[in-house]
C-alpha cells in the first residue's frame, strides 16, 4: 500500500456521468482542471478519463457501460469533491464566467480557509479552497 510520502496522491475520486464529454469541458474550461488522459469507446462513450488539478486527480467515465464498477455505481451520486487551490477568487471568477452553478461565493471560513462551492450539470458538488488537509 502506498504510504503517501512520495508526493503522489493516494485517493482518486471517481465519478460517472451521463454526459462525460460535457463534464470534461466543464471541469477543464470552467473549473481549471487539466485533461491528462481520455479513452473513448467505439460509440463515443468515455471509458476512462483522468483530469488533474495541482497534484490531485479525478477519474471519470460515462454511465451505462458494462462491468462490475459500472454496475456498482448504478444509481450512485451525486458526489462531493474538495480541491485545494491557491487563488480562490480567480478560480471562482473563471467558473462563474464559464457559467458553472455557484452554490457559495468565496467566503472566509472560521478555520482560516477561503472557499467557494459549485455544482456541475449532473449534480456533483465541487468545493475549492485554500485549506489543505494534513498540511500542518
Amino acid at each position: 500500500m502506498a504510504d503517501g510520502t512520495s508526493g503522489v496522491p493516494t485517493i482518486y475520486p471517481t465519478i460517472l456521468y451521463d454526459d462525460a464529454k460535457a463534464a470534461i469541458r466543464t471541469l477543464t474550461q470552467g473549473l481549471g482542471f487539466t485533461e491528462e488522459a481520455v479513452y473513448e469507446g467505439e460509440k463515443g462513450s468515455v471509458l476512462h478519463a483522468e483530469l488533474s488539478c495541482g497534484n490531485g486527480r479525478v477519474m471519470l467515465g460515462s454511465r451505462g457501460r458494462e462491468g462490475l464498477f459500472a454496475q456498482a455505481m448504478t444509481g450512485a451520486g451525486p458526489a462531493g469533491v474538495y480541491v485545494v487551490v491557491d487563488e480562490v477568487d480567480e478560480h471562482y471568477a473563471r467558473a462563474k464566467e464559464f457559467g458553472v452553478e455557484i452554490l457559495m461565493e468565496p467566503t472566509d471560513q472560521d478555520y482560516g480557509s477561503r472557499d467557494y462551492m459549485a455544482r456541475d450539470a449532473e449534480g456533483n458538488v465541487w468545493s475549492f479552497g485554500t485549506y489543505a488537509p494534513g498540511s500542518g
